[in-house]
């Protein structure tokens, strides 16, 4: 994630002595790159473990829910990269960016789109059946609904744009299920669990599986940039 994020990154053209927030900053491999850019950035992730490998890398980086940000005019731009598909209350994120945001400040970042990992998705509710969510776990918009959000929460939106991004997975599509899957499956005993993620991978093979063994996920990315 941090090597394709380096487009969102020049999207953002970090100035030396601009603050920026990146917001879920992950274990702060691209915090680090803003900061090598003269910026001074706080990360802010909500993960311990990933705080602390931020911590390592010598960041200032705190633990926190995006969807409940506490900051004030403190910031020139808000980042995230590959995060706010995660944060399920796509509204409380935008007020608390809009907070954290001096007057014309920016909001720059890219998430998973419509139609990210679809293939992925339908596999998992068909196996599942009755006991499948009843929304997905992930946050998902088209630009235009996206761009709509924006608007309304006060920003002008300068740029938004839908990429598809087929993504190889280089350890396959089990490990990938074993990493991302548990909202799916997180319920479900060790044995019923690895029977799912198996039927998943059979399901799976003959659309995202080349001849030689290669798995590509379908990736689909949002990428944007808006002003406050």
């Amino acid at each position: 994630m941090p090597k394709l994020g380096e487009p969102v990154l020049d999207l953002l053209a970090p100035q030396p002595g601009e603050r920026i927030l990146d917001l879920g900053c992950g274990d702060g491999t691209l915090t680090a790159r803003i900061a090598d850019r003269g910026a001074h950035v706080v990360g802010l992730d909500a993960s311990p473990e990933l705080v602390a490998a931020a911590l390592g890398k010598g960041l200032d980086a705190r633990l926190g829910d995006g969807r409940a940000l506490g900051f004030s005019g403190e910031f020139d731009a808000v980042f995230s990269n590959a995060a706010l598909h995660w944060m399920n209350d796509p509204d409380a994120v935008l007020d608390g960016v809009g907070r954290a945001l001096v007057p014309g400040g920016r909001f720059v970042g890219e998430f998973g789109g419509h139609g990210n990992v679809a293939s992925i998705c339908v596999a998992l509710l068909a196996i599942l059946g009755d006991r499948a969510p009843s929304r997905l776990p992930w946050y998902f918009p088209t630009a235009d609904e996206y761009a709509q959000r924006l608007r309304a929460h006060g920003f002008t939106v300068a740029s938004i744009v839908s990429i598809p991004r087929p993504t190889p997975l280089p350890t396959g599509m089990r490990p990938w299920l074993d990493t991302f899957a548990s909202p799916f499956v997180g319920a479900l005993d060790d044995s019923e669990r690895g029977a799912v993620l198996d039927r998943a991978v059979d399901l799976l093979a003959p659309s995202l599986c080349d001849a030689s063994g290669n798995w590509t996920a379908d990736y689909v990315r949002l990428r944007f940039e808006a002003v406050r």
